[in-house]
């Protein structure tokens, strides 16, 4: 009976949230533009209490691909709506609500693909780790979208509704490098604590998740780089943003997929 309420709670909350957010962007107030919907703050407090009860079942620990993105979309909602307390990052949430309400449906309606897995406190640590760091990326390649835009846009000398909403580019290419920095950071001590903690990090079943992790891991260490010692910015960090965020879709969603969807 929770679990219903909270899944229905969090997804209604998510589609009335991003609604209501993209009435707030599109304000004439710059307060009210960055302004957070309490409706918002609601649906992901439900979607805490769902995707607990959905992940961590009487049998075990269920990731299956449902699970996983549900995990995904609660984290980065999560942290999109910690930045908005302190950073102009409330507009990116008229396009991650409704995705994490879609998101959260497929986990719900679908069966599950997978059998619940016993688990030890380490492997929690890694995988706490891993969703952080998607999730951070997530938003990252979510930013290098919205900058592309921005950039078309300002260079045909035009302007827009949506355009006019945003934050300044500036703003948008700095948030960037946060989230990219931080995803950096929790993506190493996932990359860490699985080396240490699971038995063989290039087992059959996982050799293609390592190798395409650390490929990613690469490109965003090496946009880091370049961006903080060279000045890279601008078409070069969206390239390589969606470059690395890719690698990671396909480490870990498409491993996913075709493990449990096609073989």
């Amino acid at each position: 009976m929770i679990f219903a309420i909270s899944s229905l709670l969090a997804i209604l909350g998510y589609l009335v949230g991003g609604w209501r957010q993209r009435q707030l962007m599109q304000s004439n107030s710059d307060t009210n533009r960055q302004r957070l919907s309490k409706i918002g703050i609601i649906a992901w407090l439900a979607h805490t209490v769902t995707v607990f009860m959905h992940v961590f079942t009487p049998q075990g620990l269920l990731l299956d691909l449902g699970a996983a993105i549900a995990l995904t979309a609660w984290c980065v909602t999560g942290v999109v709506l910690y930045s908005s307390l302190r950073k102009p990052a409330a507009s990116l949430l008229v396009v991650i609500m409704p995705l994490s309400a879609l998101c959260l449906a497929f986990a719900i309606f679908t069966p599950p693909t997978a059998a619940p897995m016993t688990y030890a406190t380490e492997l929690l640590l890694h995988i706490l780790f891993s969703f952080l760091a998607y999730s951070l990326f997530a938003i990252a390649a979510l930013q290098a979208v919205i900058l592309a835009y921005q950039n078309t846009v300002l260079k045909s000398h035009h302007s827009s509704p949506l355009l006019r909403s945003l934050p300044p580019l500036q703003t948008m290419e700095s948030l960037l490098f946060e989230m990219l920095a931080t995803g950096t950071i929790m993506l190493t001590l996932a990359l860490i604590t699985g080396f240490i903690y699971l038995d063989d990090m290039f087992a059959q079943q996982v050799a293609h998740k390592t190798f395409l992790s650390v490929c990613a891991w690469s490109i965003f260490a090496s946009l880091l780089v370049g961006h903080y010692r060279f000045g890279w910015r601008g078409r070069t960090a969206i390239r390589w943003t969606l470059a690395g965020f890719s690698l990671l879709v396909l480490a870990y969603f498409g491993s996913k997929l075709v493990i449990e969807y096609l073989l």
